[in-house]
């Protein structure tokens, strides 16, 4: 086996003595349970260590991966900058984790020491390495790692990122050990750090017992409210780390369980014990996605068959679709925007403000062709991924101009800002765009217009066909 262990540890400073003083004592039962994790990882024989931290470089879409020449960091912060820390950095597992990801369709960014400045990161090691290295180091883990930032990827990418980690260490017959660093909920108690929230035992009680079994399937399938009101933030490390062990037969324990702090900090043992396929989540995930699209495109509109027989003849080399019979209402014009999506995340989004063929069916073959082939964001559609696409067209409404922000609403209408020759448009209603100020940024960004800079500021409504 290429994955020889998983560990879930806590990044608690306090519970570094040196960080902590006496309050570290409160604490005994996770300072033991990482030290063992340690002692576990070094039993394995695993020649590297991936671990994945919540606090490292963060994206939304896009997992990082530290790529610096050597891994350094330290607790000054915390008041213990006697406490430093020097990794060798596995360039070569980091590398092909990178490639692997890229071949399940899975986006990974490399992070060098040149962007740090040019994107203002801090590419040293975050607590959430430096505290869980502090105790594993006690329990003998002197190893290579390549350091992990979590994302807010959908799920399933997640899931699919440990795969690729498993996949890069069987490419490469490197024996490897994944480390998810996370705190559970912040908010146990009415003086915990994020306040008391009122879930956040329930997250904890039912992730602790779900892993204790182990149900992976069941920690993907979580009540996504439940996550998100409990304030914690291992749980997307947790699912990266778990995706290494998909179909295979796992020995869990929980070596710990306390939150003295308001904080749950859990410690768990995850070791693969062999190959079973009957265990393979992503292959019921797999096949619930197919029966999704198949349900989905048994109910295509017709402008969104229109996109997706396009792409897909102009893909594979065949002659275009024939939009000549097309319903009367589909030959006005008007302005369209196709977008795509693949498992959950977009795979390309190219439209026009304003009509530039005869008709909206002719509109969307045309922006069909680019959203899959021209969007500079993505390399173009290939042809074994267009059974996992997901299609929807959006016919721009008549825009109109607007004095303010309290004219805009993000569910409601699209928002175009307008500055000389620049403009920058983003649809309505779209994942993760909750509020005005939100839309008009991303707006002003697809426009190369700065924060400060004066605009115009229209909006419009779409009708959406899926």
């Amino acid at each position: 086996m290429s994955v020889v262990y998983c560990g879930i540890c806590p990044h608690p400073p306090i519970a570094v003595p040196e960080v902590g003083r006496e309050e570290a004592e409160k604490v005994a039962a996770t300072q033991r349970a990482i030290i063992e994790l340690g002692r576990r990882i070094k039993r394995s024989g695993a020649e590297t260590v991936v671990i994945i931290s919540p606090h490292a470089p963060v994206f939304r879409d896009v997992i990082a991966i530290n790529r610096v020449a050597a891994l350094k960091g330290d607790l000054a912060s915390f008041g213990a900058g006697g406490l430093q820390f020097n990794l060798n950095n596995d360039q070569l597992l980091a590398g092909s984790i990178n490639r692997q990801a890229a071949a399940i369709g899975v986006d990974v960014v490399d992070l060098h020491e040149d962007m740090e400045k040019r994107y203002d990161l801090n590419l040293r090691l975050d607590h959430g390495v430096t505290v869980p290295l502090y105790f594993l180091q006690k329990g003998g883990v002197e190893l290579p790692f390549v350091h992990v930032a979590m994302a807010f990827a959908p799920l399933e990418k997640l899931y699919l990122f440990g795969i690729a980690v498993r996949r890069a260490a069987e490419s490469l017959g490197r024996k490897v050990a994944l480390v998810a660093s996370g705190d559970l909920s912040h908010g146990l108690t009415k003086d915990a750090p994020g306040g008391y929230l009122p879930r956040g035992k329930e997250f904890d009680e039912q992730l602790v017992r779900l892993l204790s079994v182990p149900d992976i399937e069941g920690v993907l399938k979580m009540e996504q409210t439940l996550v998100q009101l409990a304030g914690e933030c291992g749980y997307r490390s947790i699912v990266m780390m778990l995706g290494a062990l998909d179909g295979y037969d796992v020995k869990s324990e929980i070596l710990s369980y306390e939150g003295p702090f308001g904080v749950g900090y859990m410690v768990a043992s995850l070791e693969p014990r062999g190959e079973n396929k009957s265990q393979s989540v992503l292959a019921r995930l797999e096949d619930e996605q197919k029966k999704r699209i198949a349900r989905r495109r048994a109910a295509e509109s017709f402008l969104v068959k229109v996109a997706r027989e396009t792409l897909e003849r102009h893909v594979k080399g065949e002659p275009p679709v024939d939009v000549s019979c097309m319903p009367e209402e589909y030959k006005k014009r008007a302005g369209v925007f196709v977008s795509i999506k693949k498992r959950g995340s977009l795979r390309g989004c190219i439209g026009t403000i304003e009509p530039t063929r005869p008709s909206i069916a002719e509109e969307v073959v045309a922006n069909a062709i680019s959203a899959g082939t021209n969007d500079p964001r993505f390399q173009p559609v290939r042809q074994e991924e267009l059974a996992d696409l997901e299609y929807s067209v959006d016919v721009l409404q008549p825009t109109e101009l607007v004095s303010g922000f309290n004219e805009l609403n993000p569910e409601k209408y699209g928002v175009i800002v307008r500055s000389g020759r620049r403009s920058g448009l983003l649809l309505p209603n779209l994942e993760g765009v909750d509020t005005v100020e939100e839309q008009v940024s991303i707006a002003r960004q697809k426009a190369g217009i700065g924060p400060n800079e004066p605009v115009q500021l229209e909006r419009f409504e779409v009708i959406r066909y899926k």
